[in-house]
């Protein structure tokens, strides 16, 4: 073999080896039981699937009886969580269906006094980002006055209607209005800025969060139509954090078979990756896709998707993964 052709097989064997390296340390299970450390402010990752979770209701095709067969593969309802060690405070981004097993993560995380959750921050009216607040009521932990941080028609939303309203006039939660662009400002480490963003509006605004801590900032923006709808330029927002947290909802066309799937607006995994394809390898490894469908095949360790995602430079969550703040 000439000189040449070794060098060329050492340096995809050299390459290969460091994509799986990298596969298998993106692919290890975050230890939940892990307590944060003194004064440490991170964001932790809850929950990976979409709204209905993973395996999802009444499917038993194979890619969802994997998950029936064995309770392993199961994923809990995309949300995350910010820790303020500091101030030993707690803060939940979406309350899922999955919340009890979250809040139970998260206690494993940063113990505190029982109810003592410092706030809910919704980014929406669906299904899988605010129907855990079920549980604060009176059936449940019988919560007070926890902060719920929502946009006016979200707001609205859950006064007027039960059975949240019963949360409101209970005084489970306290619900405090948040304005598109308008900084939240928690401690002197922390500030939460909602983001409105294009998405099915029924009955609430769609919003993404910008996250900002003491060394480094975030944006959580699991749901969204293409984004091309934005008014915003994604790719400039991605150079101006240090994660960021996207909807990778489906993986590429077609995932529904028979289903027109332009009718259900969201960036493909494989649309953004060609999107920021021109930004520079470290802004591309800010870019962590979450919030899979039940079909996505980001969901299914060591699948061809996954390695592409990382050989393209981007990462995807996984439940338990902690980014400093």
């Amino acid at each position: 073999m000439s000189r040449s052709c070794l060098a060329r097989a050492f340096a995809t064997s050299f390459r290969n080896e460091i994509l799986a390296t990298s596969l298998l340390a993106t692919l290890s299970l975050f230890p939940f039981a892990l307590p944060a450390s003194a004064n440490e402010t991170f964001i932790v990752v809850l929950g990976v699937a979409q709204d209905a979770g993973y395996p999802q209701i009444e499917c038993y095709k194979p890619h969802c009886n994997r998950a029936w067969k064995n309770a392993g593969y199961r994923r809990l309802t995309s949300s995350i969580a910010v820790v303020d060690q500091a101030i030993q405070q707690t803060f939940l981004f979406d309350a899922t269906p999955d919340i009890r097993e979250q809040l139970y993560r998260l206690h494993k995380i940063a113990p505190t006094k029982r109810y003592e959750l410092n706030g809910v921050f919704l980014t929406h009216g669906h299904i899988g980002h605010y129907t855990g607040l079920m549980q604060f009521g009176h059936e449940a932990m019988g919560t007070k006055h926890v902060p719920v941080y929502a946009m006016p028609r979200m707001k609205t939303f859950l006064s007027a209607n039960g059975p949240w309203s019963q949360l409101v006039n209970y005084e489970n939660i306290s619900l405090v209005e948040m304005g598109d662009g308008k900084a939240a400002v928690l401690s002197t480490n922390l500030s939460v800025t909602p983001l409105r963003v294009p998405h099915r509006e029924e009955y609430t605004e769609a919003v993404g969060f910008r996250i900002v801590g003491p060394s480094k900032s975030a944006l959580f923006i699991p749901d969204i139509d293409k984004w091309e709808t934005w008014d915003t330029d994604i790719r400039d927002l991605i150079k101006s954090v240090d994660y960021a947290l996207l909807d990778g909802s489906f993986y590429r066309d077609g995932e529904l078979p028979n289903r027109d799937m332009s009718n259900i607006p969201h960036p493909f995994v494989n649309e953004s990756m060609d999107l920021f394809s021109g930004l520079s390898t470290t802004d591309k490894s800010k870019v962590i896709f979450i919030h899979f469908n039940h079909t996505n095949p980001l969901l299914i360790d060591g699948s061809p998707e996954q390695l592409e995602v990382l050989q393209r430079g981007f990462r995807f969550a996984k439940e338990g993964l902690r980014l400093p703040l």
